[in-house]
This record gives structure tokens, C-alpha cells and sequence, in this order.
């Protein structure tokens, strides 16, 4: 018997691995659709590394050279995307809502067809299914049917904006501050194609940066709104006194409580709502941080940025569309679908960026609202040069720090000066909350400096 060349076996599997990855694909119905099958609609994607992303660029037509353009269909359309490997890297595509799986693709130049019948109008995600890959920034829109704003947009954004850092007390004497908050139930976007039922101060997650002087007397008005369905209440760990106030802010909808505390001892402190049942509340979205500035203010930075992290225990798997709702058993066993930074997936991705210029030195204010997970602060590419470890004003800061940790409840006011122009990512180093939507970026615009660092000519941009 003679023995087949392992050459041509290798060569055999490569041919079949690529016809496989032609055939037909199943729609959310089960439908069966031919990998020849003549497509309505036909889109040529290549995969590249852009500006530092991974990302899918329009190879031809209206999309040609569109970063993760948005794809567009008639309802009941055959659509046929055709993905070229364009940077060596393994890849694939899928449209999970329509059963479409490219498999993998990982030589350059090498190519993979998803044929599949949109048969249901709305808004879905094509992304690269590799771990990290999403994340990294390849994701786009199918737009099926009538053309329309992303479910994200429709709902409005609950995203804190982390440049919304308030008014620095500067060397003013200590005085009456009075701080006016709304609780409230809305409904905002949680990812591409899902929202969520938040429970916020002041409509945003988190709550706003409340920003004031040691010795301040502070007086906070809290109101709940008259559509809430729950009563909310308000805890900062600023404040000396029976629950941090919320002993006497439990609060009804469409009534307001006030209380006044003296502010004792700076320092970056977390509050939140503490009625029961108190994770839910601030898994739900109920957390901010309260600044009090020591004498003197704090030193003057060029850019101050507002981060919080947090968690979300929802019913539906990670990736689900449309509304999603808490999972109480989630929550209890600590097992989250999403985290994020400042409420929402790609809140400081795609809703808002920081953004600073070569030399500028950032200050951030970071916390962690939970209720449950410890994070790993860290910007990739980036030494902290101070550390004011948990919240600490009044401590020396530690310098050149990696990473620093962060319990749930807890904060950190880190800086550092931006030598080197680039798009930094923010994490928590436990990286594989990165899958679960845990990233933002710093976006340093500037002049490269070669002293500091030098990449390739090809990989410079």
C-alpha cells in the first residue's frame, strides 16, 4: 500500500479547512443557507493593525478604507462578508444573532467567507471571536432592515464623562457648601445592541465628582425621583456620622432629605446608596466619589480625569441584546457578566476619551464602586510617578508604581507626566475583565521622541 506524502495530507487539510470555511451558514431561525447561494448584499473586509487597534477596514466599495464601517441590509437579505487576513494575525469574523462563523484565518492574505439570511430587523455586532481581539477594537455594526441609530443611542448614554471633575477649591477658607442630588431609575446603554436598567445619582454612573474643602460644612439635598420605584439613600465615606448619612436619607420617590456633615479629613472618599439590599443598589449603578481637598488645595496638574470601576450581575449572558436585568444569584455569588469603567462598555472607548499632549502631567481620580471585585489599576505603557495609596491626601505618595490595588470601596489618586505620544489603555490587570468590557484609553496627541522609545517605521502609525 503506498503511503500518501504528509505534504499533500497538510496540503489536503488546508483546502479542506478553507472550503469549510465557505459553506453555508445557519440564521437565527435555523435556516439553512448555501455557501453559494447568490447574497443581496456582499461586503470585502481586511483585517489591520490601525493607529494601534486591531480593526476591520472596508476593502472595496462604499466602505473602502472605513475603520469597523457599518454594514447595512434589507431585512431577509442574503449577506455575504468576505473577510482577507491583511496583517498575519489570527483572525475570523461572526455574527453570533445569525449563526455566522468565519473559522479562523491566520496566514496574510488568506480568506474566509460568511454567507447567512438576515431574517430580523434591528441593530447586531460583528466582531473577531479571538480572545482580546474585541477589546482590542474589532467590532462593527450590521445594520438590518431600516436604517437607525445603534439600541446605545436610542437609549441615551448613562456614561459619567471623566472630564467632569468640578471646580478645584483653590486656597479659599473653609465654608457652607451645599450639594444638591436626584436618584433616579433610567433606562441606558450598556454595550452595542443592549441597555440596561440603571439606578443613579444624577442620571450618570457614576454619580458626580463632588468636590470640597477640609472644614467645609456640607449640607446634601437629596432627592429621589417622582418615577423611581425604590427608595435610595446616600452613604459618603467623607462623612462622620450614623451611616454616612444615609440613616437619614432613605429616601421615597418624589421626596427629598438633607442632612449636614463637617468635613474632617481630606482625602478621596466613595459614597453610595446603602438601602437594602445595598449590593443592589450599588451594583445597579449607585456609586460616585466625594474629593475633599486639603488646605491649600491641591497642586495645580495639567489634565484631571474621573474613573470609577464597576460590576454588572445580569440575567443574560455577556453579549446578549436588548434590555438586560439583574440577576440576583449572580450578584450573591459574585460571578459578574460585565465590568466597566464609569458605567457602560466602551464608556471611555467609543461614548468619551482622555485625552492629554506629550509633557502633560495627568491626575486621575480613580475608585471603585463594585460592590464586590478588588481591581488592579494600570495604564498600560505608563508608570505611575505618584500614588496616593487609598485615598490617602495626607500620606507621602509612593512613586514609580506599576500597578495599584484598589479594594471595592476604596480609591486612588495617581499621576503621572506623558512623555510619548500614543492611545494608552487603561486596565485592570486582572486581564480577563478586558473581555468582559473593562478598558478605556488615554490618547496622547504630540511629537515622538526616539530617546524614550522607538518603534519600527512600518509599526509607527
Amino acid at each position: 500500500m503506498n503511503r500518501v506524502p504528509r505534504r499533500l495530507i497538510a496540503g489536503m487539510l488546508v483546502l479542506l479547512t478553507g472550503l469549510a470555511c465557505a459553506t453555508g451558514f445557519a440564521s437565527s431561525e435555523g435556516e439553512s443557507v448555501p455557501g453559494d447561494a447568490t447574497p443581496d448584499v456582499s461586503y470585502t473586509l481586511r483585517t489591520a493593525l490601525t493607529d494601534g487597534r486591531l480593526a476591520f477596514v472596508g476593502a472595496t466599495g462604499s466602505i473602502k478604507g472605513q475603520v469597523n464601517p457599518d454594514l447595512n441590509a434589507p431585512e431577509g437579505a442574503i449577506v455575504r462578508i468576505k473577510l482577507i487576513n491583511g496583517d498575519g494575525v489570527i483572525h475570523d469574523i461572526v455574527v453570533p444573532e445569525f449563526g455566522a462563523d468565519s473559522g479562523k484565518i491566520s496566514t496574510r492574505g488568506a480568506a474566509a467567507t460568511i454567507v447567512f439570511k438576515a431574517d430580523r430587523n434591528g441593530t447586531f455586532t460583528y466582531y473577531c471571536s479571538l480572545p482580546g481581539h474585541k477589546a482590542m477594537g474589532m467590532l462593527g455594526r450590521l445594520v438590518v432592515g431600516e436604517a437607525r441609530e445603534a439600541l446605545a443611542d436610542d437609549t441615551g448614554t448613562i456614561a459619567q464623562d471623566p472630564t467632569a471633575v468640578g471646580q478645584p477649591v483653590g486656597t479659599r477658607a473653609p465654608r457652607h457648601v451645599t450639594l444638591d442630588l436626584e436618584t433616579s431609575e433610567v433606562v441606558g446603554r450598556l454595550a452595542d445592541g443592549s441597555s440596561y436598567s440603571y439606578w443613579t445619582f444624577d442620571g450618570k454612573v457614576p454619580g458626580p465628582l463632588l468636590r470640597v474643602r477640609v472644614g467645609d460644612r456640607v449640607t446634601v439635598n437629596l432627592s429621589n425621583d417622582e418615577r423611581s420605584e425604590h427608595v435610595h439613600s446616600i452613604d459618603l465615606h467623607a462623612a462622620t456620622g450614623p451611616g454616612g448619612g444615609a440613616a437619614v436619607t432613605q429616601v421615597a420617590p418624589g421626596q427629598t432629605r438633607h442632612f449636614t456633615f463637617k468635613a474632617l479629613a481630606p482625602g478621596l472618599y466613595v459614597y453610595h446608596c446603602a438601602t437594602p439590599m445595598v449590593a443592589q443598589h450599588i451594583a445597579n449603578g449607585m456609586y460616585g466619589m466625594i474629593l475633599v481637598e486639603p488646605e491649600g488645595g491641591l497642586p495645580p496638574v495639567d489634565r484631571e480625569f474621573y474613573v470609577m470601576q464597576g460590576e454588572l450581575y445580569t440575567r443574560e449572558r455577556h453579549g446578549s441584546p436588548g434590555l438586560q436585568e439583574l440577576s440576583l444569584d449572580k450578584l450573591l455569588d459574585e460571578r459578574p457578566e460585565y465590568f466597566t469603567f464609569n458605567g457602560a462598555v466602551g464608556a471611555l472607548t467609543e461614548t468619551h476619551e482622555l485625552q492629554a499632549q506629550v509633557g502633560d502631567t495627568v491626575r486621575i481620580f480613580f475608585g471603585v464602586g463594585g460592590p464586590n471585585a478588588t481591581s488592579s489599576f494600570h495604564v498600560i505603557g505608563e508608570t505611575f510617578d505618584r500614588v496616593y495609596s487609598q485615598g490617602s491626601l495626607t500620606s507621602p505618595p509612593l512613586t514609580d508604581v506599576q500597578t495599584t490595588t484598589v479594594a471595592p470601596g476604596g480609591a486612588v489618586m495617581v499621576e503621572f507626566k506623558v512623555d510619548y505620544p500614543g492611545r494608552y489603555k487603561l486596565v485592570d490587570h486582572a486581564l480577563a475583565r478586558v473581555e468582559k468590557g473593562l478598558v478605556g484609553f488615554l490618547t496622547v496627541h504630540g511629537d515622538s521622541n526616539d530617546e524614550i522609545f522607538q518603534a519600527p517605521h512600518d509599526l509607527a502609525h
